[in-house]
Formats: C-alpha cells, sequence, structure tokens
C-alpha cells in the first residue's frame, strides 16, 4: 500500500489571480481545500499523521487555466516555505545525491 498524494494548483473561480491547491488523499479519497502554502503543509502534514508520517510520494498538477505568472508565484512560495523548514529543522529536505 502506497501512500500518495495528488496536489493540483486551481484557480478560484471567475479570478485570474487567486489560486489554491487541492490536496487529495488517493487511499480514502478525503480532499482537503488549502488556500496556501502554509496551510498546505498543515493539511500534508495531518493527512500524513493518518500513515504515520509516512508518504510515498505526492504528485504535482495544474488546471489547464493556470497562467505561468501563477506558477512562478506558487513556485517562489514553495521555495520559500522550503527554506523556512529548512532552517528550522536544520537540515536539508532533500537530501543531494552523493555518488
Amino acid at each position: 500500500m502506497s501512500v500518495i498524494f495528488e496536489s493540483t494548483i486551481k484557480m478560484a473561480q471567475g479570478s485570474n489571480e487567486d489560486w489554491y491547491i487541492e490536496l487529495k488523499d488517493t487511499l480514502n479519497g478525503n480532499i482537503e481545500i488549502c488556500k496556501d502554502l502554509p496551510e498546505y503543509a498543515k493539511k500534508v502534514e495531518e493527512l500524513g499523521a493518518n500513515y504515520g508520517g509516512n508518504i510515498d510520494e505526492v504528485r504535482w498538477s495544474k488546471a489547464d487555466n493556470v497562467r505561468p505568472h501563477i506558477m512562478d508565484i506558487v513556485r517562489f512560495e514553495m521555495s520559500k516555505l522550503q527554506r523556512e523548514i529548512e532552517e528550522e529543522i536544520g537540515k536539508p529536505l532533500i537530501e543531494e545525491d552523493k555518488n
């Protein structure tokens, strides 16, 4: 049994600027709507706790109507959040391949 979450970046209805992330637990089908990345990180942690914190994969996608500048904003926010977490835990989240 692999624990896989699907994360889809979507636009709020009728907006060209407001985005959110739909987070789906593929094992039980639960869906959470996250208005920003801090909320997303919290929800991933909460859902992951159901599996002892062991998440095998997070699959990312975006809706067709998500514009490139929105993706830039999301990437920037993800990078910022990653740096904050790494500073907090004192090590990189992604280990570099030593080969």
